[in-house]
């Protein structure tokens, strides 16, 4: 016995064995739902609560927290870069706004409650990541707070914050009287609309304007903005097309775009054909991936594909979405392209894009320490606000800096993007780190903060949860007169509740609330971070 209680007061095996039975606890499903990693934090309260009950005073050297608050957020930073900037410029701006909404209301209503209860606001703030879900949240509370009420409050709302938004989505359209399946046809008619789908056509060249022309005089891609992949003469193998290609009435090309370039395309060149272009050794179609740096941000145009190695992209898959490409589409790291070029230049068009899966799954330290010492660096500088300075701290410092650095994708001859398998390992392992003494700090400090606020703190939680999820309906649905399906994940995102958006994805088939989410997901991780800190300071 005598055994156990000395391992019990040695930090590493602490550390560990809080983080074996959160994780055992974060596993066990039910009904569908599971806490996750955040389980590890209900652990770490629950030990901490057993020393405070047994007059153990024991607590985990703080660069095991510091070191777990910087990986987990200079991850969060990574995963939300890319797309971070990008949302605002295509038609999510409502989605923003929509989501921002949730946050805002959400610390509105926890500064209220704050000053008309006379509660510790850093017990509001820990309140309000938990009903909201938001671990980095938490990690920006702490770091600005230095106060373990954040992790009381977290750990309060937490339950309820996954377990209310999961309600709130099944129950929503019964009461706000929405028909799913109607939802559902008009966010399908929309999208057809405004996102046309990549396809493909083989049409043959009737159109004697063009006969003996090449492909560069007849200004194809600029004219159509459709690309041709393949062309088959008449008693002929199918090559892939050059610039130079000569172009002549009889002869099937395979074109490749949207349904209104390929109609331009047809009006240009000629009528669809049901005659299918066979396979031959001249030409071959592949799918590359881009592990090679000296393309990355570099445009289609750019890389003069046509001229350069006759070859043509057909499809780019970014994130498991097809775009379709143009001449000023830049190339990512990462990006799997679909190309279709001659057979000679097949070695020439891998070496181009690298296509090296292996080193796409590898990952360098070295960005990750670079890009946290350049975080902690702009997090200290100190910036003049009138008579004040303010200063963004570790936790803004690192985030905003990893953000920038994932959305250049490469900076200073430097590939900063991790490979989603490293970035999600990272994560957790930072998140881990953190969680565990802070957990154990809160558990020690637990008793005392219900006996001076009591157990109406659960209540106030389950207030910060749902007031701003109903708040977000009612603005999406008569203000912004947006899709219910697409405020269904906007709120979830807002929420930043993946249970919440299962639950959402589960009652349709469209990908609604799953673009919906996309989209506003990286602006509201930052918002509710900002927002945390703000009140961990007032």
């Amino acid at each position: 016995m005598d055994f156990i209680l000395e391992l019990l007061t040695k930090d590493y095996f602490v550390l560990f064995l809080v983080i074996g039975f959160g994780i055992a606890l974060g596993n066990v499903r039910i009904r569908g739902i599971s806490f996750d990693t955040s389980a590890v934090i209900f652990v770490a309260i629950f030990l901490g609560y057993l020393y405070n009950l047994y007059g153990v005073h024991f607590s985990i050297p703080s660069i095991i927290q510091s070191v777990g608050l910087v990986l987990f957020i200079y991850t969060i930073g990574m995963q939300a870069g890319p797309s971070f900037f990008s949302s605002f410029k295509e038609q999510g701006t409502k989605l923003i706004l929509l989501a921002s909404t949730t946050v805002i209301v959400g610390g509105l209503t926890a500064v209220s409650i704050s000053y008309l209860y006379d509660v510790d606001m850093n017990m509001m703030s820990g309140l309000l990541t938990g009903a909201l879900t938001s671990t980095p949240g938490l990690a920006a509370s702490i770091e600005a707070s230095q106060s373990p009420l954040a992790s009381i409050g977290y750990g309060i709302a937490y339950p309820f914050g996954v377990l209310g938004v999961i309600l709130f989505v099944k129950l929503g359209p019964t009461l706000f009287r929405v028909n799913i399946k109607e939802e559902e046809k008009k966010y399908k008619d929309s999208v057809s609309l405004n996102t046309p789908l990549v396809i493909n056509k083989n049409i043959i060249i009737s159109n004697e304007n063009v006969n003996g022309k090449t492909i560069k005089e007849l200004r194809i891609r600029f004219m159509t903005k459709a690309n041709i992949s393949r062309i088959m003469k008449p008693n002929q193998l199918p090559i892939s097309p050059t610039s130079d290609t000569i172009l002549e009435t009889g002869d099937i090309i395979k074109a490749v775009g949207t349904v209104n370039a390929l109609d331009r395309i047809e009006l240009l060149l000629g009528k669809v054909t049901d005659v299918e272009i066979p396979r031959s050794g001249r030409y071959d179609i592949k799918w590359y991936v881009v592990s090679n740096d000296s393309v990355v941000n570099k445009t289609i145009q750019e890389l003069n594909l046509l001229e350069n190695y006759s070859a043509t992209i057909t499809r780019i898959r970014r994130a498991s979405i097809d775009l379709a490409p143009h001449p000023t589409t830049r190339i990512k790291y990462g990006d799997k392209i679909l190309v279709s070029s001659s057979k000679g230049n097949v070695p020439a068009v891998t070496q181009l894009f690298g296509d090296s899966l292996k080193r796409i799954g590898q990952t360098s330290f070295l960005p990750v320490a670079f890009g946290i010492v350049i975080g902690v660096l702009v997090g200290s500088i100190a910036i003049p606000l009138g008579n004040l300075h303010f200063k963004l701290g570790l936790t803004g410092g690192v985030l905003l800096t990893s953000i920038y650095l994932s959305w250049r994708g490469k900076f200073a001859s430097v590939i900063w993007n991790l490979p989603g398998p490293a970035n999600q390992i990272l994560r957790q392992f930072g998140l881990l780190l953190f969680l565990t003494p802070v957990g154990l700090s809160a558990g020690q400090s637990l008793v005392a903060a219900i006996e001076a606020h009591g157990l109406i703190l659960f209540l106030y939680g389950a207030l910060i949860t749902l007031i701003p999820m109903l708040v977000t309906v009612l603005v999406g649905r008569f203000i912004f007169k947006i899709n219910f399906l697409s405020i269904l994940g906007a709120l979830t995102g807002g929420m930043t509740s993946t249970p919440g958006l299962s639950a959402a994805d589960s009652m349709t088939d469209s990908e609604a609330p799953q673009t919906a989410y996309a989209t506003v997901y990286p602006v509201s991780l930052v918002l509710i971070i900002i927002v945390a800190e703000i009140m961990a300071l007032l």
